[in-house]
């Protein structure tokens, strides 16, 4: 593996985003048109297949046609601030929790200033949700993008979230006008087959 770093800027609804990768995985995506915000360094090549990918896979985020991702990942940080990130992906699309819910998610319930602060710290987002996590009375809290982002990408998933479940709504309301009314099945979890 070399030491190359590769980039690739993309225009996006919330701004201009900095999508860094290391050549195997993306290693960074930030707002970059934010003060301060990073920059291609000297030496970085533009480009590259892992880049191109992501961001086919942004722009399919942000059209509302996809809430997953499926990306390589490799952010440098501590072993706390590691296992933080791992607990923000498995937060679901268009759903949001408090820094205290993900601080007992991780096993370490009085922790949530520590959880925000590696929040604070996460190189990759909205790939790596941190966007999701909200204060515990519900107010929109720290986003290195700002408020007004962290606003539009929660406003965003919830808007794209009831599109998807209505659009599923209207699939099963075909399916099951064109087979006349189903039988309700009912399952037992705890029956032995």
């Amino acid at each position: 593996m070399t030491n190359t770093t590769y980039y690739q800027e993309f225009t996006s609804p919330i701004g201009r985003l900095l999508l860094v990768s290391d050549g195997a995985a993306l290693t960074g995506l930030s707002m970059s048109d934010n003060d301060g915000g990073p920059q291609p360094g000297p030496g970085w090549m533009r480009g590259g297949k892992l880049l191109e990918s992501a961001c086919e896979q942004l722009d399919a985020y942000f059209s509302g046609a996809s809430y997953e991702f499926d990306i390589p990942l490799a952010a440098d940080g501590t072993d706390f601030q590691k296992r933080v990130w791992r607990q923000l992906q498995r937060i679901p699309f268009g759903e949001t929790i408090s820094y205290g819910e993900q601080a007992r998610r991780i096993g370490q319930p009085k922790a949530s200033r520590a959880v925000g602060r590696a929040n604070g710290q996460n190189p990759i987002a909205i790939v790596v949700p941190c966007h999701r996590v909200i204060g515990a009375d519900g107010t929109l809290t720290g986003f290195g993008g700002g408020i007004d982002r962290k606003k539009w990408l929660l406003d965003h998933e919830a808007s794209a979230k009831r599109a998807l479940m209505n659009a599923g709504d209207t699939i099963r309301r075909s399916r099951n006008s064109r087979r006349g009314p189903q039988p309700r099945r009912t399952t037992n979890a705890l029956s032995k087959k």
